[in-house]
Order: C-alpha cells, then structure tokens, then sequence
C-alpha cells in the first residue's frame, strides 16, 4: 500500500476504489472544451472537461491529459494552443474530438486558422489561446498550465456540460 493509500485508509477505513471514485466525481458538472493545437502544418485537438481558471494575474488556464492520450504527444511540443469553449448545441464536436479512429478536422468539422496558426473551431462560445506555461506529471494524468494570450466571447450563450457520463445544457433560472 503506498503512502497515499495509508493516509485514505487512515481517514475512510479502506482506499477509495475507482468505480466509487468515479461515481463520486459523476455527480460533479463540468465545462467542456476542444484544445487545439497545430505542430508542423497538423491540426490536432482533444476534448477536455477538467479545464479551469488558475490565476488573473497572470491570467493562467489549465486543463489535464491522460498519460495515455494518443493525442497530447503531437500536442505537447506546439508553441502555443487554442481552447475552444463549446456551446450547449456542440456535443457533436466533443464526441468528435474525443474519439480515436476518426479525422477530428475533416467535415463536418468547421474551423480556421487562428492568428497563431492554432485550429479555431467555429461557432464556439469562445477561444482562449495560449501559450504553454507549465505541465505537471499528477497521478495517472498530465496537468497542462496555459499562459493565455488571447481570449474572445463570441456567443456568451448556454455552455456544453458533461455530468453521469452524458452531455447537457445549463439552464439559469429566473
């Protein structure tokens, strides 16, 4: 049992198993966002629901990767990245960008260049583009500190969210 386990252990009896962990964290809405990047003329992006603030001053984003992402490695070395903010009507283009076996940039995927070269999809909420600040080796994923550059509301509407394993939209109420 390693150190951290004992310290779990210590506090809740038994570690947290991970389909507990899981269904704990399930519960938990989260934004959803397409990182893009381009490295050597190669458009590359992956869908991200762990992207938060970090700081205003500098103004900081982050997002995590998983150590195993196929993706990050083509990613990693970019000199700058875009965070696409998906809208509520976007699901499309997260399943996109989450899936393996398929051109995330080919049709129906619409995007342009970004001023910095950095894919930027179109009709999202907002872009933030970055430039890579710091990454951290945390447990079984990688975080990824962004310095943003850049950032542009387009649509300040209904934001994309994942919650129990499933897309949805955010509705305010009165």
């Amino acid at each position: 049992m390693t150190e951290s386990q004992r310290a779990v252990a210590a506090v809740s009896g038994s570690p947290v198993d991970a389909d507990g962990f899981r269904q704990a964290l399930a519960v938990h809405a989260a934004g959803v966002v397409i990182i893009t990047a381009q490295t050597d003329g190669i458009p590359t992006g992956l869908t991200a629901t762990s992207f938060s603030s970090v700081s205003l001053d500098p103004p900081l984003v982050s997002f995590y990767v998983d150590r195993s992402s196929t993706t990050w490695p083509a990613m990693r070395s970019a000199d700058h990245f875009a965070v696409n903010v998906l809208a509520s009507d976007q699901a499309d283009l997260a399943v996109r960008f989450a899936r393996k076996d398929v051109d995330r940039f080919a049709e129906p995927t619409r995007w342009r260049p970004g001023p910095l070269g950095a894919p930027l999809l179109k009709d999202v909420s907002a872009h933030l583009i970055c430039l890579p600040h710091d990454t951290v080796d945390v447990g079984d994923h990688i975080l990824v500190v962004g310095l943003v550059a850049d950032a542009r509301v387009h649509s300040p509407g209904r934001p994309l969210i994942y919650h129990q394993g499933r897309f949805g939209r955010f509705f305010a109420y009165p």
